[in-house]
């Protein structure tokens, strides 16, 4: 799995979403890599990693992620998140977590109202077979809608997607997979390390509601919504989540010492 490294500082271990790569967090690279030493995941059938066989699964993907890198605060949006959430419950070299649009149950339930209808994730694998270009610009197009930053974000995303070529179709109906059928909400109330949750106030996929529903759930948790946010706050709000993370970590490092 490709992890690329960079900057100097505590390490942060930054986890994308569905169909992209470690590149979309640029814009928080360039405002945290003087503070933090980043590990930039790209997740198997993605970006760099695109011919890495480890299937596209919660322990898997974490064991592989933990034992490349050093103790570290876990950072995940989107998909990324399940991956982080699910690292901070089990490995205990997580100094801390730090969810970016993400939430432990993606599709909505009786008892999970703030949520995707199934029915969103399940067109989305159907429609890859028939029209994978086309299903990949929707979605983008969803993260970007919403924000107020919208054109400029989906500009971005666009280029990102190919910038390291398509992900692997496996990959994408694995992850869709994992979209539908994780439900993490069992592992917050124990949770062992101190979570923060950035929320995107206009976000379509995953609402502040959510979020903060979710945060409730957990121990030591604080929740930030990005005004005007959409799915993909750091790319058109990046100072603010830039600020948030590196007030979070400073916390966490003043509680260590």
């Amino acid at each position: 799995m490709h992890i690329e490294v960079t900057g100097s500082g505590p390490a942060l271990v930054l986890i994308h979403g569905w169909a992209l790569h470690g590149g979309v967090f640029a814009p928080l690279v360039e405002r945290l890599a003087a503070q933090f030493e980043l590990h930039l995941v790209d997740l198997p059938g993605h970006g760099h990693s695109r011919d890495d066989a480890t299937p596209l699964r919660l322990p898997f993907v974490v064991n592989a992620i933990a034992a490349a890198t050093p103790p570290a605060v876990w950072c995940g949006w989107s998909l990324g998140g399940l991956f982080a959430l699910h690292a901070a419950a089990t490995v205990p070299k997580v100094r801390g977590l730090a969810m970016i649009a993400a939430t432990p149950r993606f599709v909505r339930g009786e008892d999970w109202p703030h949520a995707v209808e199934p029915a969103v994730f399940e067109q989305f694998g159907q429609d890859l077979a028939t029209d994978y270009r086309g299903t990949l610009e929707r979605f983008l197009a969803l993260d970007a809608m919403g924000s107020e930053h919208a054109r400029q974000e989906l500009r971005s995303l666009r280029a990102m997607l190919v910038e390291r070529g398509e992900p692997a179709p496996r990959a994408l109906q694995e992850g869709l997979r994992l979209l539908e059928s994780t439900d993490l909400r069992g592992a917050l109330p124990s949770l062992p390390v101190p979570s923060l949750w950035l929320a995107g106030q206009r976000d379509r996929l995953v609402s502040a509601r959510g979020m903060q529903a979710a945060a409730a759930l957990a121990p030591r948790s604080s929740v930030h919504v990005v005004a005007h946010g959409g799915h993909a706050p750091f790319l058109g709000h990046t100072d603010d989540v830039a600020a948030q993370l590196l007030s979070f970590v400073a916390a966490l490092t003043s509680l260590r010492n």
